[in-house]
C-alpha cells in the first residue's frame, strides 16, 4: 500500500526493525546505496527476526536512479528542516515515505527541490531528532490512518 524509502542507511538494527514494520503494515521498503552495512548481515536480520524473508524489499544503486524511475509527486520527505507537521498530508496508496540516513539526513539539495513535499515530526527544542525506526512508524501508521478503510489487515 505504502513505500517506505530509506536513503544512504548507516545503522542495521534500524533496517532490521522497519523491516519488520513493513511486513507487518504491507508496506515496499526502499534501500537507496551506499549503505552502511551489509543487508545480508546477522544484524539486520535479527532487529527483523524471522520477518526479513517476508519483506517486499527494492534495492536502488542510487538516489538518481530512484527519483528518475518513481513519481517524484507521489513523494514525502521527512525531515527536521521544515515545519509542516506529517499529519496535516494527505496520504495515498502507493506513496513514498522517503528518509535520511541516521547520520545526515536527506541532501539538502533534494530536499529543496521538493519544498512542498517536506514533512516533519514535531518535536520540543530538547532534541534533534528521533531514531529513524521510530520517526518511520509514527509517520508510516499516520498514513494507514488516513486510508485505513483499503488496510488489508488479511494480506
Amino acid at each position: 500500500m505504502f513505500n517506505i524509502v530509506l536513503f544512504s542507511p548507516q545503522i542495521p538494527p534500524n533496517t532490521g526493525n522497519i523491516g519488520r514494520l513493513c511486513v507487518n503494515a504491507g508496506a515496499t521498503l526502499h534501500l537507496v546505496k551506499p549503505l552502511g552495512f551489509d543487508i545480508s548481515e546477522k544484524a539486520v536480520k535479527r532487529a527483523g527476526l524471522d520477518y526479513w524473508d517476508k519483506l517486499d524489499l527494492v534495492v536502488w544503486d542510487s538516489v538518481e536512479e530512484f527519483l528518475k524511475k518513481n513519481d517524484t509527486s507521489k513523494m514525502h520527505f521527512a525531515t527536521t528542516k521544515t515545519n509542516k507537521p506529517y499529519f496535516q498530508t494527505k496520504f495515498n496508496p502507493g506513496d513514498f515515505i522517503i528518509f535520511g540516513s541516521e547520520t545526515k539526513g536527506i541532501d539538502e539539495e533534494i530536499l529543496n527541490k521538493y519544498k512542498n513535499q517536506c514533512i516533519t515530526i514535531p518535536m520540543t527544542k530538547k532534541g534533534r531528532s528521533l531514531n529513524l525506526a521510530v520517526s518511520t512508524g509514527i509517520i508510516l501508521y499516520e498514513a494507514i490512518r488516513q486510508n485505513f478503510e483499503i488496510f488489508d489487515i488479511n494480506q
